[in-house]
């Protein structure tokens, strides 16, 4: 069982910008620790080993906290290494004795592949490939639970089917502007999956209107993508509803979807986020965001549906 927000990390630095201070992170860690009144909602972590230094963060305040809470969930993401390119078993296994350093833990609760998308499908599931290896440690205890976190919806449908995941997270793939992964949470629940959906705000196009910015995911937008946002957050707005509210209640009405990641920096992101989930928005209002949905083409995944 796990919350319907969860919190991410994927900011989070120890300097630089767009972080928070090291009171702010605690503060945050410790609302989410508590986990009293509306703030119940919100008790998973999650990281990843290449999230900067936000494993090291946070170990640090799971140490200074006296352990890792039993309400919560922690989960971090074996990664490649991004100099050389290696996804081999082997860098499976120093990714995971990595991020069991850096979180001063002897255990792993939930631990996802991580783009897997950046090999090939014979690599990663060789009888020494990555997804082996990762299955070996969860038989020896190492990880509790084996995840599933990647981009393109065919691929990840196919590693789905093998039975060997427990949880997927798919991101930037399920929002107001983009169905790419619809197919792909049907999958997900009727194969028992749990399903984490990642970036609700399209990487901040949706999280205000008029936008503050011209890009969806990891680039510019489709100016006719954008255009659809730019649509949605006017019907908002002429309903007196923030825009952020209508994309992040998209992805928490949705049966198929267990929780939502969404990235926090300060108690204040917490709060605000909380507000959001809470606010009433009217129920026509689906069908007419529905209508405004810009074309499949538009889509991260279009070439695959």
């Amino acid at each position: 069982m796990v919350s319907s927000l969860a919190l991410g990390t994927a900011r989070w630095r120890s300097t630089g910008d767009r972080t928070a201070s090291a009171d702010e992170r605690r503060q945050l860690f410790e609302r989410v620790a508590q986990g009293t009144g509306a703030d119940q909602q919100i008790a998973v972590i999650d990281t990843a080993n290449s999230y900067g230094d936000s494993e090291q963060l946070i170990g640090g305040l799971v140490d200074a906290y006296g352990g890792l809470p039993d309400r919560v969930l922690l989960q971090t993401k074996a990664d490649r290494d991004f100099g050389s390119g290696d996804f081999s078993g082997a860098r499976m296994r120093r990714s995971l004795q990595e991020s069991l350093d850096r979180l001063g833990l002897t255990s792993l609760p939930m631990v996802y592949i991580h783009d897997p998308e950046n090999t090939t499908w014979d690599s990663a599931m060789a009888t020494d490939g990555p997804v082996a290896a990762l299955v070996r440690a969860k038989e020896q205890g190492l990880i509790d639970h084996l995840g599933l976190s990647g981009g393109p919806v065919g691929l990840m449908e196919r590693y789905l089917r093998t039975g060997l995941f427990e949880a997927l997270i798919t991101h930037m793939r399920y929002t107001l502007v983009d169905r790419s992964a619809d197919r792909l949470l049907t999958v997900a629940a009727e194969l028992g999956i749990g399903v984490f959906n990642a970036a609700p705000y399209g990487g901040g196009l949706l999280t205000r209107w008029p936008a503050t910015t011209r890009r969806y995911a990891y680039g510019d937008g489709n100016p006719e993508l954008l255009a659809a946002a730019d649509a949605m957050g006017r019907l908002c707005a002429d309903q007196r509803i923030p825009l952020a509210a209508a994309a992040l209640q998209f992805s928490l009405r949705d049966p198929r979807i267990t929780s939502t990641i969404v990235g926090m920096l300060s108690v204040a992101d917490l709060d605000a986020t909380i507000d959001l989930a809470a606010m009433e928005l009217p129920a026509a209002l689906w069908s007419e965001l529905d209508q405004l949905l810009p074309p499949r083409r538009t889509w991260q995944d279009a070439d695959e549906l």
